[in-house]
């Protein structure tokens, strides 16, 4: 019996896992999946191209080989999950965009500026999950201590502490939202985003549109990268160098 238990819980570990890995994807990171897209890091390098985003990690796809310093031919940059600690920002000007990107991007602009009552009653919704989600874990916690305490199974639970706790893990990280009420309130609304490169701190103003427990991202801004001119653009920035500041409207 105990082996039978334990064989369940391997699979069910297995099968929990692979099939949230597979679908958690960050959701501003996702917003710029297949979209022109400009990589700053925090070193000053900067990468350009079409953006794939994986569970695992980044793809920029070049438009043309580009032959580096030792004459190797590269199509792509990839940037692995491990190394997200290097992005300063990943911006998306709207001028680089094809015709029928900026039409679809204008649309989600209207979408989410000022959102409609059903837009807002639908992501209310979501919030509600979540939460529920979070308390039915706690519940689970304490049935599973309470459980380990006072049957005759307690050893054999006790045996898949490290599958359940895989298992939660992988359920809890599958949302990539941290739901936080003072950004909430501002979705759909004009703010000013403080971004913080080295030792200097830049204000943007924007709509937010998302964050997530990692990112920030922000609608229709002026974005000046380098001494270049202001270009018109969407930012997704770590909520680490990027902190929503001010109401802006």
């Amino acid at each position: 019996m105990p082996l039978a238990i334990t064989i369940i819980f391997i699979v069910l570990a297995t099968v929990v896992g692979a099939f949230v890995r597979r679908r958690k994807r960050d959701k501003c990171l996702k917003d710029f999946g297949g979209d022109l897209v400009s990589l700053e890091e925090t070193d000053g390098k900067e990468v350009y191209g079409k953006l794939r985003v994986e569970n695992t990690g980044l793809e920029f796809v070049y438009s043309e080989a580009y032959a580096d310093e030792d004459g190797h031919d590269e199509t792509s940059y990839v940037l692995y999950k491990f190394e997200y600690p290097k992005i300063q920002a990943l911006i998306r000007y709207h001028e680089k965009l094809s015709e029928s990107g900026r039409k679809e991007r204008e649309r989600e602009l209207k979408r989410t500026y000022h959102p409609t009552l059903v837009r807002r009653l639908k992501r209310r919704v979501q919030n509600v999950f979540k939460t529920v989600r979070d308390s039915v874990m706690e519940v689970v916690n304490m049935l599973m201590t309470a459980a380990k305490k006072a049957t005759p199974a307690a050893g054999v639970l006790t045996g898949q502490d490290k599958y359940v706790s895989q298992m939660k893990q992988e359920l809890m990280g599958s949302v990539g939202t941290s739901y936080e009420p003072l950004l909430e309130r501002y979705i759909g609304h004009k703010v000013v985003l403080e971004v913080i490169k080295g030792d200097e701190i830049f204000e943007y103003c924007g709509v937010l549109k998302e964050y997530t427990a990692e990112f920030v991202e922000i609608m229709d801004v002026d974005y000046k990268a380098a001494e270049e001119a202001g270009r018109r653009a969407d930012l997704v920035v770590p909520r680490k160098y990027g902190v929503v500041r001010h109401l802006g409207e």
